[in-house]
């Protein structure tokens, strides 16, 4: 081992402790704390706003020198927006319900003791993520309020802004009488730092990825403690036969053409073969204006080309496994509710699936078949967040079916334990 190994280790090392000790602290904050550290790290930015922008400009300049493309640049821009989303973000984290120390789930038991579950934090959360600056309070913010400590791996592009924002973060604990160390921004852009905080088992109890397939894949590989991930959104929309056209028309074209981006937009299109001809016409005009690619499978290509559609392309089997993330659709007719859960069970990624019916007992049999973490009927896949599903702010979303699956919010970063109220009873 060389001697920057060894400093690293060292680095981390420390890094680690302190975060271990700072959850302790977390753990037993009140509510009351918690919350004068998320406003006063909101001031804190709406007062630094200026200083921000200048620090992040060099960011922003640097990825440029090093060609990063306009989308990249995009995420790693602190605008006048940004800045005030993220002070906005962390009040209405204030906002929230702790869920910390809530107990429910109390029942007597013949013995006379009463059983409970109690909910507490996980500890200290590890969070790896790329360009976008706003995921460091954002990410601060939920640990912070669910009583955890956490240590944050930025982008190397954003290290200029990622350390500013956790000075100002800092403060804010510091003024709350909580530990600065319950939230640390990792200040070294060396890859290794990463390959060191996904095995540092006795220190970290979990780590949440929030990047490219690329990255969420090497963690997978690499990492000794355990993750809250996805890895694909490869997102369906499934019309039935009883669907109400003008709702699958504006659904399907939300799904996928909202923003092409995100992990909720629709990736492939299944349609029933009995309303094809009804429902495809009228949606695929409306995908041609805006430009979207459609690969499609035989039997959708005989109802588009009947109606006079051109511009086609011929789907591939690995088209129905793809996550574009662009203006690009698969689409597949199929022949009822049977084939479409098959079809979905079999090459989807277990994130967000939706149906477009009328008929309760389809629309019941797809929310108990389908097997992802979120199932929905007639509404638009890109629903699948945690700020729509009322949770305030998300730090991720998981198709993992142990602890958190979908949208993982505040109580996502908890954990139960039980805990038993006695009045002197023995076992026997």
């Amino acid at each position: 081992m060389n001697q920057h190994d060894l400093d690293l280790d060292q680095y981390m090392d420390r890094v680690g402790r302190q975060a271990r000790a700072a959850s302790r602290a977390m753990a037993r904050a009140s509510t009351a704390d918690k919350n004068r550290a998320l406003l006063t790290i909101a001031a804190a930015i709406r007062r630094e706003a200026g200083r921000l922008k200048a620090v992040n400009a060099r960011d922003v300049e640097r990825a440029r020198a090093n060609g990063q493309d306009a989308a990249f640049v995009d995420r790693l821009t602190l605008s006048d927006k940004a800045i005030d989303t993220m002070a906005e973000g962390l009040a209405q984290i204030a906002a929230l319900a702790d869920p910390i120390g809530e107990i429910s789930n109390m029942k007597y038991r013949p013995t006379g003791i009463q059983v409970g579950q109690m909910r507490v934090p996980l500890g200290v959360i590890g969070i790896i993520y790329e360009s976008r600056p706003n995921v460091t309070v954002d990410a601060a913010a939920l640990c912070l309020k669910s009583g955890n400590a956490t240590i944050l791996r930025g982008g190397s592009e954003a290290i200029e802004t990622n350390t500013a924002l956790a000075a100002l973060v800092a403060e804010g604990l510091r003024e709350a009488g909580l530990p600065a160390e319950a939230v640390q921004v990792i200040e070294t852009t060396d890859r290794a730092a990463v390959g060191r905080l996904i095995t540092m088992t006795e220190y970290v109890d979990v780590i949440v990825p929030r990047g490219g397939k690329s990255l969420i894949a090497r963690l997978m590989q690499e990492a000794r403690v355990p993750m809250i991930k996805h890895l694909d959104g490869i997102c369906h929309v499934y019309v039935d036969d009883d669907a109400d056209l003008d709702k699958a028309v504006r659904i399907c074209d939300n799904a996928k053409t909202q923003r092409y981006s995100p992990c909720n937009t629709m990736e492939t299109l299944l349609v029933s073969a009995g309303i094809a001809s009804r429902v495809l016409p009228p949606l695929c005009t409306i995908y041609q204006q805006k430009g979207v690619e459609l690969r499609v499978c035989p039997a959708t290509r005989a109802t588009l080309e009947a109606a006079g559609f051109t511009g086609l392309v011929d789907a591939t089997e690995e088209d129905w496994g793809l996550e574009y993330l662009a203006p690009v659709l698969a689409i597949r007719t199929v022949s009822g509710l049977d084939d479409a859960i098959v079809h979905i069970n079999t090459h989807g990624s277990a994130h967000t699936d939706a149906i477009v019916t009328e008929n309760y007992s389809r629309a019941m049999r797809f929310l108990r078949e389908v097997d992802s973490a979120s199932v929905m009927i007639n509404a638009s896949t890109r629903f699948a967040d945690g700020f729509e599903y009322g949770l305030g702010a998300e730090i991720g979303i998981s198709n993992d079916k142990l602890h958190a699956r979908g949208p993982v919010g505040l109580e996502g970063l908890t954990s139960l334990k039980y805990v038993v109220f006695g009045h002197g009873e023995v076992r026997t």
